[in-house]
């Protein structure tokens, strides 16, 4: 994709369906006129009433414990510099989405029109009433540090500056984790720190809090090593002056035991690395790249320990693995400020956490047999779900044991339960998906690349690295739809028509004759067959000239259904292929099973889906909890269709006693965790949160999933098809571009693990 191309792909993503990224929703009823005097005018007044008698009352009746500020100047946006507030908005919006997906923190952006730090103080004193916590996003050194000290002062609510303080927490996590691994003491090793601005001297600050040693620490900027003896040093850099008589980097560098960078991009040679102690740690944390790349550090000295900020390499330092869950900790027990106390928390917890076992969801999305804690895994990673679990309420007790917290939590166990039903709402396992796909992409055949959805889709599965996509269909066509999207990388493009595809339709016709001369077709239906796209890229799967296909955009399901099913059949043990679809929904995913193939399964058949849902659960790193759904209640009708469910129970049960199912059960049992208990305590999911419903027929299934998608805007993955011998997956017709690379993403993993099966297999 063309420089422009991307410009205008990032200005529509901020543009559409609706300006900007985020907004404000009703938490309340407001459907009838009793509501609306309730939440107005004359049902206002009470609240108001009771705020004005103690005005503690605000946290009760207001979102005000839950809201968080993001304010900046805009003066030092991203890498950007001093583009202005209204520039920096889109940068804000962007920050208050990560607090809501990650740790459910609402948001209201504040961009503030002044260089002035007291003009600028006295606009947030003056707006604080309205939050619980205070966001210091993007503010030059060295007014940043005037303005946070002075709010931290002045309000008696959370204020923290990300870029220094995010950055410290991490990176402070990373090293002593480092540092353990290396048999080093912090009181001891020797740091360089190249950056002098308000992320490096936080950081140092932080280490220090640690037990680093100032005469082992030297700082350098732009200009070199700060020394004592330099002139016209501010506050800050005074702080870490150093008395060595040393000036540049290669000096600093000699003997060090820690290099962190923040700074610019390849400003650290071999020779330098070569210089430094055995076992160096080294965070070259410089974005997009950075001081010195990772695979050339880690060719010159393998005894290095390396983090950067990149996603791409192990050891990431994001920032977002600490703000959200911080200030998510600071509002639960309405902290007065974020102290040290609470920064030092959070680096604990996140550095014990990577000791930990990790889960087979961070394995899978990560595409590792078993991340364990060591040189490559020193922090955790971003997709960890036991963020939001450790880290807030270690902030919280933190809070709490030093006297800043005004609401302690007294029942820890309810507070962590709350904590992880806050996170079933976004759409983590959509970036999981992506990441886990990123590991190993395949090769992805497109049935229908001449149209334009599909070939955009698969112009994002190019340039995400997700898979490589082979285009099937009209070269022309194709090609002139790929000149309009500016799609122009060397991808292989196949018309199964064509004259150059020749030879590739006599082998396939002759295999497709092989495999089903005994049903009818000869080599001559067979060679008509293949110059139909499905039957052509159903072959190319077969033959392992692809590694995954993708059709049904335009076509109904079962005209492409019929086509793979001759070609490819269904794995070995498998009397019948079903399908599943992810719904992303507020208490998490929910897969719905069969959604797309079965009209009314038998009893047998329902168990086969079940037990095929499971094993598909599981590639996702979930753990499966199946409702098996029905009118009924566990025997409360013996009616056929009731009767159905019941007996797919008990063959699972009888065969697959270590799963997670239970039925026959009506869908509201099914999902609400607390009638389930009371009701019907001896059931296998009592005291479980289902994930799974199985339908009994087609009807219900597909009707259900389609009406949550439509009526409450729940997003789909799906149908993903179970038990097929090769990686297929067909598209609800006119599936969106979204849809179809998620089920390119889907395709991938999929091929990822019956690859991996087959070598199984083999062994």
């Amino acid at each position: 994709m063309s420089k422009q191309s991307k410009r205008k792909e990032a200005l529509l993503y901020h543009s559409q369906p609706r300006p900007g990224k985020i907004q404000v929703v009703p938490t309340t009823k407001y459907a009838t006129q009793r509501d609306l005097s309730l939440a107005y005018s004359p049902g206002v007044a009470e609240p108001c009433l009771e705020i004005a008698k103690d005005v503690e009352n605000v946290y009760k009746y207001t979102a005000k414990g839950n809201l968080v500020a993001v304010i900046t100047n805009g003066t030092a946006v991203l890498g950007l510099g001093n583009i202005g507030p209204e520039a920096s908005k889109p940068v804000m919006e962007g920050k208050g989405l990560l607090f809501k997906i990650f740790a459910d923190i609402d948001v209201f952006d504040i961009e503030i029109d002044t260089k002035d730090v007291d003009a600028f103080v006295e606009t947030v004193k003056n707006i604080a009433p309205t939050f619980g916590g205070i966001n210091l996003e993007d503010i030059k050194a060295p007014e940043a540090f005037e303005i946070e000290r002075r709010l931290k002062e002045e309000l008696d609510i959370p204020v923290m500056h990300d870029d220094q303080h995010g950055t410290a927490i991490i990176s402070a996590a990373a090293l002593l984790n480092a540092l353990e691994l290396t048999h080093k003491k912090i009181e001891q090793v020797r740091i360089v720190i190249s950056g002098a601005g308000a992320a490096a001297v936080s950081c140092t600050r932080l280490y220090k809090a640690f037990g680093a040693v100032g005469t082992n620490i030297v700082m350098l900027d732009s200009k070199g090593v700060i020394r004592d003896d330099r002139s016209e040093l501010s506050p800050e850099k005074s702080e870490f002056a150093t008395h060595r008589k040393i000036d540049t980097l290669d000096e600093a560098m000699v003997d060090a035991d820690v290099f962190v960078g923040l700074s610019v991009a390849d400003i650290v040679t071999p020779s330098m690395l070569k210089s430094m102690a055995a076992d160096p740690i080294v965070f070259a944390m410089a974005n997009p790249n950075p001081e010195i790349e990772y695979q050339l550090a880690c060719k010159t000295r393998d005894d290095i320990i390396m983090a950067t900020g990149r996603s791409d390499h192990p050891n990431q330092v994001n920032n977002v693995l600490g703000f959200p869950f911080i200030f998510r900790g600071a509002l639960d027990v309405r902290a007065t400020k974020i102290n040290e106390a609470m920064k030092m928390a959070a680096v604990k917890a996140l550095a014990e956490l990577a000791k930990e076992p990790v889960p087979e969801q961070v394995n899978v999305a990560y595409g590792e047999t078993k991340l364990i804690f060591g040189k490559d895994y020193i922090i955790p990673k971003p997709f960890d779900p036991r963020l939001i679990d450790k880290i807030p309420p270690a902030v919280a007790k933190a809070a709490m044991e030093s006297g800043v917290a005004t609401a302690p939590i007294k029942n820890w166990k309810k507070y962590r339960d709350e904590l992880n039903e806050r996170m079933g709402s976004d759409n983590k396992i959509i970036r999981l998906l992506y990441s886990r796909a990123k590991q190993n992409p395949k090769r992805i055949v497109f049935a229908e690349a001449d149209h334009l959805n599909v070939l955009k889709a698969a112009q994002i599965v190019y340039e995400e690295g997700i898979g490589t996509p082979i285009l099937l269909g009209r070269k022309a066509v194709i090609e002139e739809l790929m000149e309009q999207l500016e799609f122009d990388a060397d991808i292989q493009i196949m018309d199964p028509k064509a004259d150059d595809q020749a030879e590739n339709l006599a082998k396939y016709a002759q295999k497709l004759f092989e495999n089903r001369h005994r049903n009818g077709v000869t080599l001559f239906d067979a060679e008509k067959l293949m110059r139909e796209r499905n039957y052509f890229a159903a072959m190319m799967l077969n033959q392992g000239d692809a590694d995954a296909m993708i059709s049904g955009y335009s076509r109904a399901y079962p005209s492409v259904l019929r086509p793979v099913l001759e070609v490819i059949g269904r794995f070995d043990g498998v009397s019948k292929v079903a399908t599943t679809n992810m719904m992303l929904t507020k208490r998490g995913p929910i897969f719905i099973s069969d959604t797309s193939i079965n009209i009314d399964p038998t009893a047998k058949e329902l168990a086969k889906i079940a037990q095929m849902t499971n094993y598909t659960m599981k590639l996702f790193g979930l753990t499966p909890v199946i409702a098996m759904i029905s009118y009924a209640n566990f025997g409360s009708s013996k009616d056929p269709h009731a009767t159905k469910v019941r007996d797919a129970v008990a063959y699972l049960h009888r065969t697959n006693p270590d799963m997670h199912i239970d039925g026959e059960l009506q869908t509201d049992f099914a999902l609400n965790p607390e009638m389930l208990q009371s009701k019907f305590p001896f059931s296998k999911l009592a005291g479980k949160k289902v994930n799974a419903l199985i339908f009994p027929n087609l009807d219900a299934a597909n009707s259900n999933y389609k009406l949550l998608k439509e009526i409450n805007d729940v997003d789909s993955i799906g149908p993903i098809m179970l038990g097929m011998r090769k990686p297929v997956h067909i598209l609800q017709l006119g599936a969106s571009v979204e849809e179809i690379v998620n089920m390119a993403a889907v395709s991938v993993v999929d091929a990822q693990q019956k690859e991996k099966r087959e070598e199984t297999a083999q062994k």
